[in-house]
């Protein structure tokens, strides 16, 4: 990409924010106001991957970081990490049904099931491939659980229940409590069930669709339209999987009913410890035309070295990407542009910056990750863990910004991923010195843990906090929870991934600005101390953390 010559095109508009910020000593809501309203104008074409609008926001990116004196921190010396995503869409399914004994029932795509693919193909087959119920497919040697019980699923078709083994489990049977009762672990998260069912050689894997289990109804589930984006990989790493997706919940039901089986009672045994799979005694037959392509797209990546112990790192992320071009909403707006979703997380990461730069060297360093991708499965994010430019095991933190409220101060900070890490000590330690406290998310059954970029390092072993603002409702000094959760119903009902993800004149950044202040304190505290934050214990990333412990002596 030009890089270059985009920054050089966005030379003005920078100057116009770096220019006076040096004389600032606080987070400044109009630096942040400003970024966001650059960033999402029409002007970057709604920050998609691989478009002009990725160009234009790599260069206006580095030119920023740039003006305000900060290291590139890429490959090679540079300000960017290559990112090869590899784009799929599926065409018109020329088959796709169950067969039981020889008699098909066709399926129709959108409504009673949902696929797309990750294999670099031209056609996604599935050849009377056989389905096998494997309860929620968790296998789990830690707390105790195996749903498969040695059951082979190469070429075969896994049919999963979305969510835990405990999430809607009563007291008394085998799973209550196993998994952190509502609160979602990862083994919930539809991306861990599509991965074991990869690891274990299934052709094909399909979850029952259950709004309560997921968080969201199946017009969510069918928005992306048969679109796919991973990472690119060797032909050795190509997923088994030809096809991925979900089984609307009235066709899961008539499915179960046609093999002899009761998916209700099922369900009851999926929460015992003694379920073993159940061969459904149905095929499932597809043959779709896929288009693919490579996008080649880019992480930016920018640092402060530390003085004294550069070598160890405190990473803060937000993603620059957001869902580009679409169709016209109601104000005939075609850009998706994320105005907060994540523009005021990049904006955050400047103010950050800027305060870093300000003051005196820190001992470890400092980087800023801005990644692409977050809303194509956090595959920016994934690609750096993969291959970090800084070693992960010395990697202190990782602090992400990943939508802010925007409707005032506040009296609480929400807390994502409570009972994980001692993060969320210093979380508390620091948000009291603002006079405020912390509130848990209001519905961590939605596994916002395992949904935003941190959780790319996260489950590599390092240490993380998030800070997104619709993880609950805030305790707004101007109208309490009352008032926060009609700002996060406002925002997620209307706006979430929609044109009307823009910046306002309405919008109250006193609270972003406290939520900033926030993160940026403790990365200082980080960065200037010899301390290693940890995972607690019963966490799924300790014993990850654990293993690298000596490297950190």
């Amino acid at each position: 990409m030009k890089t270059h010559l985009a920054a050089a095109f966005f030379l003005a508009a920078i100057a116009a924010i770096a220019a006076p910020a040096a004389a600032q000593t606080g987070i400044d809501a109009a630096n942040l106001t400003e970024t966001v309203r650059t960033l999402a104008s029409d002007q970057f074409q709604g920050r998609a991957p691989g478009t002009v609008g990725e160009e234009r926001t790599v260069g206006y990116l580095i030119g920023r970081l740039e003006a305000m004196g900060l290291e590139p921190a890429g490959v090679d010396g540079g300000w960017t990490q290559p990112v090869p995503l590899l784009h799929t869409r599926l065409g018109s399914p020329e088959k796709l049904a169950f067969d039981r004994k020889g008699a098909a029932t066709p399926l129709s795509f959108g409504t009673d099931i949902y696929v797309s693919t990750l294999q670099p193909k031209a056609r996604a087959v599935v050849a009377n491939a056989p389905m096998v119920f494997v309860g929620y497919g968790v296998s789990a040697p830690e707390r105790g659980w195996d749903d498969f019980k040695g059951q082979d699923l190469k070429g075969k078709v896994a049919v999963f229940l979305i969510n835990d083994p405990d999430f809607v489990a009563a007291k008394g049977e085998d799973a209550f409590g196993k998994f952190g009762g509502r609160t979602m672990t990862y083994y919930g998260r539809w991306t861990y069930k599509f991965e074991e069912a990869a690891r274990r050689g299934a052709v094909a894997a399909l979850i029952v669709h259950d709004a309560e289990g997921v968080g969201y109804g199946w017009n969510v589930v069918k928005s992306a339209g048969g679109e796919n984006y991973g990472l690119v990989v060797p032909p050795e790493k190509v997923t088994s999987l030809a096809l991925q997706g979900w089984i609307s919940g009235e066709t899961a039901t008539k499915l179960f009913a046609d093999a002899g089986q009761d998916l209700e009672a099922l369900r009851v045994a999926a929460r015992r410890k003694d379920f073993k799979p159940v061969d459904l005694g149905t095929s499932f037959d597809a043959e779709v035309p896929v288009t693919q392509e490579v996008v080649q797209s880019q992480n930016v990546l920018a640092k402060i070295s530390g003085s004294k112990r550069p070598d160890e790192v405190v990473i803060y992320g937000a993603h620059w990407d957001a869902y580009g071009e679409g169709p016209p909403d109601e104000q005939g707006r075609i850009y998706r542009a994320g105005a907060n979703d994540d523009a005021l997380g990049v904006a955050g990461l400047f103010e950050i910056a800027r305060l870093f730069k300000a003051a005196p060297p820190p001992d470890r360093t400092i980087a800023f990750a801005f990644w692409t991708a977050e809303e194509r499965g956090l595959l920016g994010s994934e690609a750096y863990a993969e291959k970090p430019v800084f070693p992960l095991e010395k990697t202190v933190a990782n602090l992400g910004l990943d939508i802010l409220q925007t409707a005032g101060r506040a009296k609480d900070v929400v807390l994502v991923g409570k009972g994980q890490g001692t993060l969320e000590d210093d979380l508390a330690r620091v948000a009291a010195t603002q006079g405020r406290t912390v509130s848990v998310e209001s519905l961590p059954e939605r596994g916002l843990f395992y949904r935003a970029d941190h959780f790319s390092l996260a489950k590599r072993g390092v240490p993380v906090l998030l800070m997104m603002g619709i993880a609950g409702a805030s305790d707004l000094v101007e109208g309490g929870k009352y008032a926060g959760q009609a700002w996060v119903d406002a925002y997620t009902g209307k706006c979430y991934h929609q044109a009307c993800d823009a910046w306002a004149p309405d919008w109250n950044l006193e609270g972003a600005v406290q939520d900033i202040e926030i993160f940026h304190q403790i990365g200082d505290e980080l960065a200037r101390s010899a301390r290693w934050p940890g995972w607690r214990a019963g966490s799924e990333f300790k014993a990850i953390r654990d293993r690298s412990a000596a490297s950190r002596k």
